[in-house]
């Protein structure tokens, strides 16, 4: 895998000039758009961001816009947007042809350990584009993936035609009027001695119910763990942290500064507060806090 590049800092960045290929409804409010934009593509990871440029909403914080799938051949990008109204609404009105500009690729993504060979890649409906390119990382690097997601019903699923038929695909409805009834975590331990490792990304609730299992994955499976050996711990948000993980969570955050500065995307780390847009967004579950500070 390459490596990534390093985040850019500045708002004085020009960005790529994006032209939209394609624009697809894939569940009501929710639309997959496709880019020509071959300097992202040819640098972004899964798991990173874009800051949207153009068009701009109001306010001084810059949009940021993950980015749910890539083609370095073909120079393409996907993004999966909602059309309600929000920071990034307005990419959803563009029709084919027209252009936006993104800075990018942004932050720290998700790492895939060499040696895994079982992927599992776990969202509700609202943050799957945070983890999507993760399936097909997985597949053209002939892993197994396996792909659970939860909704409220099924009007809210993602089309399986849109996903490789190389992935499994298995969905969780509350309501039950799709795939398993109940939450997703519910599916957790059907799949967690089959992964190598885990990718996921959700409300807090969510992450924070993944954190627990993985926290409990080795006892149920009978895995035992020595002390923690002495010396430098891994760097929040370090690669090496992150590949030794068997969960990784992308954090979300709806807009940035660009620089790092702003503490508008803090989240709560064992060790302190960590920015999502420099340290993140993926982190590697451990390096969270899950629980209120006494």
């Amino acid at each position: 895998m390459a490596r990534p590049r390093t985040p850019r800092t500045t708002t004085t960045d020009p960005g790529e000039e994006a032209r939209l290929l394609e624009t697809r409804e894939v569940t009501p409010g929710r639309h997959l758009l496709t880019w020509a934009a071959p300097m992202v593509a040819r640098g972004v990871q899964p798991g990173q961001f874009l800051h949207l440029l153009a068009p701009r909403t109001q306010g001084l914080l810059l949009p940021v816009v993950p980015v749910s799938g890539f083609d370095r051949v073909a120079g393409t990008i996907t993004t999966l947007v909602a059309s309600r109204p929000g920071s990034v609404a307005g990419l959803a009105a563009l029709r084919e042809g027209d252009a936006a500009r993104f800075v990018g690729p942004l932050g720290r993504g998700f790492v895939i350990d060499p040696r895994s060979r079982y992927l599992l890649v776990i969202a509700d409906v609202q943050s799957f584009g945070r983890v999507r390119a993760v399936v097909d990382e997985a597949v053209a690097s002939g892993r197994q993936v396996t792909v659970l997601l939860g909704a409220r019903s099924v009007a809210e699923v993602y089309p399986s035609s849109l996903l490789p038929d190389e992935a499994e695909y298995v969905v969780a409805t509350v309501d039950g009027s799709l795939g398993h009834r109940g939450e997703v975590t519910e599916l957790v331990t059907e799949y967690e001695a089959w992964a190598d490792q885990c990718f996921a990304a959700g409300s807090s609730s969510l992450v924070a119910r993944l954190a627990a299992l993985a926290k409990g994955r080795d006892a149920r499976m009978g895995v035992a763990r020595l002390g923690r050996r002495r010396g430098r711990r891994p760097e929040p948000g370090g690669a090496d942290a992150r590949r030794k993980a068997w969960l990784q969570v992308a954090l979300s955050h709806a807009a940035g500064c660009a620089l790092g500065v702003c503490a508008g995307c803090t989240a709560d780390g064992a060790d302190g507060p960590v920015r999502i847009c420099r340290e993140g967004p993926a982190f590697a579950a451990s390096e969270l806090r899950w629980e209120p500070r006494s």
